[in-house]
């Protein structure tokens, strides 16, 4: 155990002498301009392997905070390189601007206010006083309909729902009778595989109001009910069957056996499709505000494309990242608090891989 530490120590040891001279070579040749890919792929594979030297020799205690600065450290060193990139003139900063500079554009957007559209990114939360005293909630809810960034949020909420609801009932009862499977399995691998955004017009056609919130929900609303209704299917099907043995030789009624040992056993494999239709519907609205929308975070990176204002559009696509990011993590807190037993295997098997 002693040598397997010392030989950890020595790896790491070297991985970051290798990485200081590989950097001061490339900088005093001036070859970064040549090969920044190359360099920067070296720079990487060296970070994984003194990261992971690091990891191997800290206590169980610290594991946690040393994966979380992982998860952070990583991107903002992507940042630093990137902003140290377009510095040197490696990338045209016109086109892709420092980081720096998108910040600021960020921050330009999320205090200013548009006078011709009406709408800005954050809104103006700051009047939600005013207008509480001067209309009350109505007031609330025009001052939000000006916000890209709740508009966007009220989309992907409200159609993930309508999706996910429908989705789930359809894959339990398709997972747990054959004959339901046998009638929905070929029509729905055929919808499935069509672009969803090539659904948008039939959906103008079927909404009365073409030009409405009505279809833009409705896609993504289709968008995350096949994912979550294929891996809910699977996820039935896919329970050890020692659970449904367990479960009628406690006697277990029909009901008792849904709740207690399909849905539970199911629950992983419908959190995976819940993910991914999370991800499915973040994409299908920004794709649906590209092509028929005055407002949302889609609707802006269009928008600041066509009049070539680079930064701003870096500073909305950061924006959706941020949503994905946030929301993902909102599913992760739920799923943790609905699966209790999930965190107990997580922690038990951090404890067998530290041990």
């Amino acid at each position: 155990m002693k040598r397997m530490r010392l030989n950890e120590l020595w790896k790491s040891g070297l991985s970051a002498v290798v990485f200081v001279l590989w950097n001061v070579t490339l900088t005093s040749l001036k070859l970064w301009q040549s090969l920044w890919i190359v360099g920067l792929l070296v720079n990487f594979f060296l970070i994984v392997i003194l990261a992971e030297g690091i990891g191997r020799k800290l206590p169980v205690r610290s594991r946690k905070m040393y994966e979380r600065g992982l998860a952070f450290g990583f991107p903002i060193l992507l940042l630093i390189s990137w902003e140290l990139i377009v510095k040197a003139e490696i990338l045209n900063p016109r086109w892709f601007p420092p980081p720096s500079s998108v910040i600021r554009a960020l921050g330009n957007l999320s205090i200013s206010y548009d006078a011709f559209t009406k709408t800005s990114l954050l809104g103006r939360p700051w009047l939600i006083p005013q207008k509480f005293a001067e209309d009350g909630f109505q007031g609330i809810w025009t001052l939000s309909t000006e916000s890209h960034i709740l508009t966007t949020l009220f989309r992907v909420a409200t159609g993930f729902f309508f999706g996910v609801v429908p989705g789930i009932i359809i894959g339990v009862i398709m997972g747990m009778n054959r004959t339901v499977r046998l009638m929905l399995d070929a029509t729905m691998s055929a919808i499935y595989v069509l672009p969803k955004i090539a659904i948008f017009p039939i959906m103008m056609l079927v909404f009365s109001n073409p030009f409405g919130e009505g279809p833009k929900i409705a896609v993504v609303a289709i968008a995350s009910f096949f994912l979550v209704a294929i891996n809910t299917m699977a996820g039935v099907r896919d329970i050890d069957p020692v659970y449904i043995d367990s479960g009628r030789n406690y006697g277990a009624n029909r009901w008792q056996m849904f709740w207690h040992v399909v849905i539970p056993g199911a629950m992983p494999i419908i959190f995976a499709g819940l993910r991914l239709a999370l991800g499915t519907a973040i994409i299908t609205t920004v794709a649906i505000e590209f092509v028929r929308a005055k407002k949302g975070v889609g609707f802006l990176i269009l928008y600041y494309w066509e009049i070539l204002a680079p930064e701003k559009m870096y500073a909305a696509l950061i924006v959706v990242m941020l949503l994905g990011a946030l929301l993902s993590y909102g599913l992760q807190w739920i799923e943790k608090r609905i699966m209790p037993w999930k965190r107990e295997e997580h922690k038990t098997t951090q404890e067998t891989y530290n041990g």
